[in-house]
This record gives structure tokens, sequence and C-alpha cells, in this order.
């Protein structure tokens, strides 16, 4: 059986961590890298068994990442979050691949996210495929302020089974995360030097929710997809209108 780390990254995930680190007990280790958690965090980590390793100021989202996968004791890991799970299907799927060896050098996993009250099997969220399962010699986090990603050096496989997710608490939670990411976003987008206009903000909005809610099937979650379709594409106009206020603010000086 190859061992296998398993490496979360929290900040006041008290109310979700204690599942998200059940679900990943069948593996060799446990290693949680905290940047400075407020509430009982890194005591519940400890309790469940994880080494925890508290690293601040925060680094940013790669580099917090990176952090967690160096400090492991095995080079295959996987790697969630602490709204994340590993469902029984996907575990026995990831110990199948253990018994009899690893052929790719990462694997992307399907992941499903539950919200208000549905499994979200449809939209822009699904099945957004992530690389979370590596080897850690042939793979590293990439990215700026937001959206990083594992970029690995060899063939990356796909399984088919789906990491739970539960993105969000309410709609309340939602929009405080879009207001979040969006102004990452926009600092990552304006560093690079890419600009916005109000045609493509408009034209942007409407694509996002056309694909979401009509391409993508989102409809058929009913006021679920619809609000999550109206989100996404909020999101989209957030994120331009944020970018085009730093533009200003710079031609402004």
């Amino acid at each position: 059986m190859v061992p296998l780390s398993a490496v979360v990254i929290t900040h006041n995930e008290e109310a979700k961590l204690k599942d998200a680190l059940a679900s990943v007990a069948f593996c060799d280790e446990i290693v949680v890298v905290d940047s400075g958690s407020s509430d009982r965090t890194r005591h519940i980590a400890t309790a469940a068994g994880a080494r925890v390793i508290l690293n601040e100021p925060w680094p940013g989202f790669a580099a917090q990442r990176n952090v967690a996968v160096e400090a492991a004791v095995h080079d295959w890991v996987i790697a969630l979050d602490a709204d994340e799970r590993v469902a029984p299907p996907l575990r026995e799927e990831i110990e199948a691949l253990r018994g009899r060896g690893f052929d790719c050098a990462g694997y992307r996993i399907p992941r499903v996210a539950y919200y208000l009250g549905r499994w979200v099997r449809a939209t822009d969220w699904y099945p957004d495929p992530q690389v979370r399962l590596f080897d850690r010699t042939h793979a590293r986090w990439e990215g700026a302020h937001v959206h990083e990603s594992v970029q690995v050096k060899g063939r990356v496989g796909r399984l088919r089974s789906d990491m739970v997710h539960h993105p969000y608490t309410d709609i309340s939670d939602h929009m405080k995360k879009i207001d979040r990411y969006t102004t990452l976003w926009a600092q990552q987008a304006f560093e690079e030097g890419r600009r916005t206009n109000v045609v493509e903000m408009a034209g942007n909005c409407f694509w996002t929710f056309f694909r979401n809610y009509v391409l993508k099937r989102g409809f058929v979650l009913g006021s679920a997809g619809f609000t999550i379709s109206t989100l996404n594409s909020y999101y989209t106009y957030t994120k331009l209108a944020k970018l085009q206020e730093l533009a200003r603010a710079r031609s402004a000086r």
C-alpha cells in the first residue's frame, strides 16, 4: 500500500474541520497548516490526530498550500479544504489505486457541491475537476492571489468518484465570499495588465448566466439552480467592476 499524507490548510474552521479530517482518517498521516485561527480549529485538529503547524502571517493560498505539502512525510498527498470531504466511494477508489500502485503523477477528482438543500450536478459547479491527489515530487501549487491550482509534470489521470464540497453555509456566506474572491481576482488581473470595459462586462454577465442556467442545465435544480446562475453572473460582474475601479484609480493619480 503506497503511503499517503492528507494535507489541509485552515483559518477559523472549527465548524467544518472535524468532518473533513474524519473523511481522511484512512491516510497514513494528516497535516494541518493553520494561519492563526482565533477559534478552536487547532484544538480540533490535534484531537483528531493531525500534526498541526502554525504558519503566519498568511502568505497567500498557493504558498500556504505548498507549506502543507512540503511538511508531509510522504510524497503522495491528497489535499483538501475544511469544507471538503472524501466520501466513501472516493476513498475506495483511492485505496484501490494505493494497493496496485499509482500509474500517473497526479489525478483530477470531480467535486460535487451541496448547496441550498441540493446536490449541484449542473452549472459551472460540476464536475469541477481538481487535481488533489498527486506525487509532490512532480507537482506544485501555483497561482498568485486566487484560483491557485496544482501544476503536474507528468501524466494526469482522472478519478470517477466525487469529492464532496460544502462551499457556503447560506446565501449571505456566499455573498461574503464573492466579495472577498472578486477583490483578489481583480488585484491579480490588474497586476497582470488586464483591463476591461462596459461592453465586456455586460456581455460576460449575460453569457455567464446563459451558460450556467441553460447550457449547463441549472434550470433542472429549480430555485437553487437559478440562484447559482444569478450569483455566478454577479461574480463575473463584480470582479470586472473592481478591475475597472483599480484602473480608474491608477489613471487618476
